[in-house]
């Protein structure tokens, strides 16, 4: 080949084809790969179409952790001529020669190419950084959408909760770990991996669910010195005044008559408390702890009437939407005699009407 791109790559076997791994440099990540800006039908594609909007918000997480983004592997199908020699030393180590005349095809890892070039026109240093890319010989396109989906079709996403404790940049994230870490009996009873719990489960929370409270609780508001702190007592002493988990650390009922006969560790009552919480978080004045004490007044059994459409369908079910958490929060402003915002009357009038209809 008079004019080839040269590559020192390592070689491996998969399924009896070879492939190389190759790190290059970030600068010429467009020059490797085509634009996707013509459009092609799906069946004639080797993947997805780009999804531009995606493109933005990676290309921000680059720019945003200069000094800790981290991507994995780009994997690309070479169309054309190509041919490797191994080095003298190791017959798995060597040099792969692709003629320029050859095209590379994206098999996983369009959107962080797109970003990569984008994220290199506002810094330009990004250049001499690299990232690792799989190629593989071009079998065809039936070969190159295949490569494509058994890389992507048994991929797991991570669960919400457990990104949520492994980020350390996410000030939220941070401190609802440090919170819940804090007091022993959310510490006991959340799960910081999953973010739906088996019937059978023994824990009772999600981190997660901590979380999205705790962001209705912060609104647009962005954490500052004083939010762990508020947070943690936040917490505390609705733990503190909760009686079925009170009754439940004390080992008075059980775990199973906990789940099926009330409703005080549902999701939606956790977004509803984030709700009460926000009220507190915007009123530092208001005595907090004496109004939270009220909890303990709260019939949280399921049958409970005040429950019916707020909380519970006639059938049983849990209701899980926004309105049933903005209807339970309602029934909890009430019970601790705090008003109602303009929103939250709206609703409960037609909710009211609903239930006398």
């Amino acid at each position: 080949m008079e004019f080839a791109y040269k590559f020192p790559v390592a070689r491996g076997v998969q399924a009896t084809r070879e492939y190389y791994i190759a790190m290059v440099p970030l600068r010429m990540i467009g020059r490797l790969f085509a634009s996707d800006s013509e459009y092609v039908p799906p069946e004639y594609r080797a993947q997805r179409r780009l999804n531009e909007a995606r493109i933005p918000v990676i290309s921000k997480y680059i720019l945003d952790n200069r000094d800790t983004y981290a991507f994995s592997a780009l994997a690309a199908s070479i169309d054309g001529s190509f041919q490797y020699t191994a080095s003298e030393l190791n017959p798995n180590v060597g040099i792969l020669e692709v003629s320029m005349d050859a095209r590379f095809l994206i098999n996983d890892g369009q959107h962080r190419k797109a970003a990569i070039i984008e994220a290199l026109q506002d810094d330009p240093s990004l250049g001499d950084e690299t990232i690792s890319i799989v190629f593989f010989a071009d079998k065809g396109l039936a070969h190159s959408q295949q490569i494509f989906t058994d890389l992507n079709k048994n991929a797991v996403k991570t669960s919400n909760s457990i990104s949520e404790l492994y980020d350390s940049r996410d000030k939220i994230a941070v401190i609802t770990r440090d919170v819940i870490g804090r007091i022993e009996f959310l510490n006991t009873y959340t799960d910081k991996e999953k973010d739906i719990l088996g019937k059978f489960s023994s824990n009772l929370f999600t981190l997660n669910t901590f979380y999205s409270a705790n962001k209705l609780i912060l609104g647009v508001c962005q954490p500052d010195d004083r939010t762990t702190d508020f947070l943690y007592e936040f917490w505390l002493t609705v733990t503190m005044h909760m009686i079925p988990w009170q009754e439940l650390d004390r080992r008075e009922i059980a775990k199973v008559d906990l789940r099926e006969k009330y409703i005080a560790t549902q999701s939606v009552v956790i977004q509803a408390l984030g709700r009460v919480g926000s009220y507190f978080w915007k009123r530092p004045e208001c005595e907090m702890k004496v109004h939270l004490s009220k909890l303990e007044m709260v019939k949280w059994q399921r049958s409970a009437k005040v429950w019916l459409h707020r909380a519970i369908l006639p059938n049983g079910r849990i209701i899980t939407n926004k309105k049933a958490i903005m209807l339970i929060a309602n029934a909890l402003k009430q019970a601790m005699k705090i008003p109602l915002t303009n929103d939250e009357k709206q609703a409960e009038n037609e909710y009211l009407k609903e239930v006398r209809s």
